[in-house]
């Protein structure tokens, strides 16, 4: 199992925001999680990821309990997140986003990590000279995913990937993200609905006030 979260509690500012979660991730599967904003689903990513404090329960990524591990840990252990609103630094180059990831965490063949993800998505390579303010809301998408995807090499979590992009350039996301499984990856999706994610997934949950309720098997 890639991921298996028992009766998770996050409060924030002592307000309680997740509630008793339990959510399972295979190994290699792809899991939806829907829920309107704010009912919790960043919350959620931000905890996986452990950047968020836990007031009780329990996250094992790959068998190991990891609900006391820092973030940068996490993401040592070929964890990544995708946060909604992109986070590139706009005065930086495409290829330099990217590579930040590689850098901080001193990954190994990075160099190789790149090509792999340039093969993926070839119109990243296009523009990884430019920097990243002079991106579209779509293009930057892609870019963000193509940073996730450097150190994110076993557990990838996607946070609304879909939101404020252009219809053609979802078409392309999900093109993306559907090829992920086929390398392996596991994935969680978010999604206020499943729109873009109902073709993709293998198995999807349901958040609402910070409970979680499986949806779909």
């Amino acid at each position: 199992m890639t991921l298996a979260i028992t009766k998770l509690n996050v409060f924030i500012e002592d307000i309680p925001i997740l509630r008793d979660v339990d959510m399972a991730v295979p190994e290699g599967a792809m899991v939806g999680l829907i829920g309107r904003n704010g009912a919790g689903k960043t919350t959620l990513m931000r905890s996986i990821m452990g950047l968020l404090p836990t007031k009780g329960g329990t996250i094992h990524i790959h068998g190991n309990d990891v609900t006391e591990v820092p973030g940068h840990k996490r993401a040592a252990m070929g964890v990544s997140y995708l946060p909604e609103d992109r986070r590139l630094i706009p005065q930086l180059t495409v290829e330099e986003n990217i590579l930040m990831p590689a850098w901080a965490n001193r990954i190994d063949g990075f160099m190789d990590r790149l090509e792999w993800i340039y093969g993926l998505m070839p119109e990243v390579r296009d523009f990884r000279e430019r920097r990243a303010l002079q991106l579209s809301g779509g293009q930057q998408k892609l870019v963000a995913l193509a940073r996730a995807l450097m150190p994110g090499n076993r557990l990838l979590l996607l946070d609304e990937p879909f939101e404020g992009v252009a219809p053609v350039l979802s078409r392309r996301l999900t093109e993306v993200i559907g090829k992920l499984r086929a390398e392996g990856l596991s994935v969680v999706l978010s999604e206020s609905d499943d729109t873009h994610s109902s073709d993709l997934v293998d198995r999807a949950y349901r958040i609402e006030r910070g409970v979680v309720t499986t949806e779909a098997a």
